[in-house]
């Protein structure tokens, strides 16, 4: 089968031309490679039998270097449908974890988070005991909150790129509507779903109003919004770092765990450990000329 591995710098990176000729050399590849950007990430066309082993040569090639890599097959790249987890994913932070750190709930909520993250416990249960911490506290805390919103590198670019390409995008979170909706609205999401924090007056009651977003729930909300605009799954693209993501991961065509916690690097195969999330673009065989910048924004 026809397949392209793409390899991906975290930015432009002088080795990445020496790696690109090496990995050719062990796969005995004679094509020359496609440079969707100089020194940052180019295709190359190989024959492919057996994945896992082209995957074991190539991360042989690599070493240590800060080089990511897919292999997929070379036709139907580019998807009509990105389904995105938010929080360290769009985003740089875990709001939950920065309003711990406000509150001096840190080391509480953070145990709770990175236990739920791995998979250790269930999502819907470590949810309500960390919400369940914030019982009382101000509903201002939430908007000093957001001016500690950092976006990922390369979210704005990628929303936006693929928006200009009619690519259909929506936003997925177990965080809440008060960070999701106004973070969608910025980089031009057209869905979102997300978990709803209860309130009286002007505190937080500690409850989530029901249902609660989870895994299967952003599994079953990709495979709805595809059935709904007739996209096929198989043309559907997911991001996401986190053992909630894992099930929409899988139903994707094409699932990538971002700089993900262990468990999820460790069940996915196309994986961003270094490179922003301009790699989606290159993963889908954008060349960099065509990304859409947005206007005011400094970086891609």
């Amino acid at each position: 089968m026809r397949s392209v591995l793409t390899l991906i710098a975290a930015g432009p990176d002088h080795r990445l031309a020496g790696i690109a000729a090496a990995v050719r050399d062990a796969l005995g590849v004679t094509g020359e490679p496609v440079w969707l950007a100089l020194a940052e990430a180019c295709d190359i066309s190989v024959d492919v039998e057996e994945p896992a082993a082209i995957e074991s040569a190539v991360r042989t090639v690599i070493g240590g270097a800060p080089i990511d890599f897919m292999l997929q097959p070379s036709h139907g790249r580019r998807r009509r449908l990105l389904v995105a987890d938010l929080e360290s994913t769009i985003i740089a932070n875990e709001m939950l974890d920065e309003l711990a750190a406000m509150l001096d709930l840190g080391d509480q909520i953070a145990r709770i988070t990175r236990r739920a993250m791995n998979g250790d416990i269930d999502f819907a249960a470590a949810l309500a005991a960390r919400v369940a911490l914030l019982a009382g506290t101000e509903t201002r805390v939430l908007a000093e909150a957001t001016t500690r919103i950092r976006f990922s590198p390369g979210a704005r670019t990628l929303v936006a790129t693929l928006r200009r390409d009619g690519v259909a995008t929506a936003l997925v979170t177990g965080g809440f509507t008060v960070f999701a909706e106004p973070i969608a609205a910025q980089l031009g999401f057209d869905r979102v779903v997300a978990n709803r924090l209860e309130t009286a007056g002007d505190r937080l009651t500690g409850r989530v109003i029901p249902p609660i977003v989870t895994g299967e729930t952003k599994r079953i909300t990709l495979l709805r919004l595809a059935r709904e605009l007739g996209i096929a799954p198989a043309a559907t693209l997911a991001v996401g770092d986190g053992a909630n993501d894992l099930p929409m991961l899988n139903a994707a065509g094409l699932g990538i765990a971002y700089h993900a916690k262990p468990a999820v690097a460790a069940a996915i195969r196309t994986r961003l450990n270094h490179a922003g999330l301009t790699g989606l673009l290159y993963a889908q065989g954008y060349y960099k000329t065509d990304f859409v910048i947005p206007a005011g924004t400094s970086q891609l």
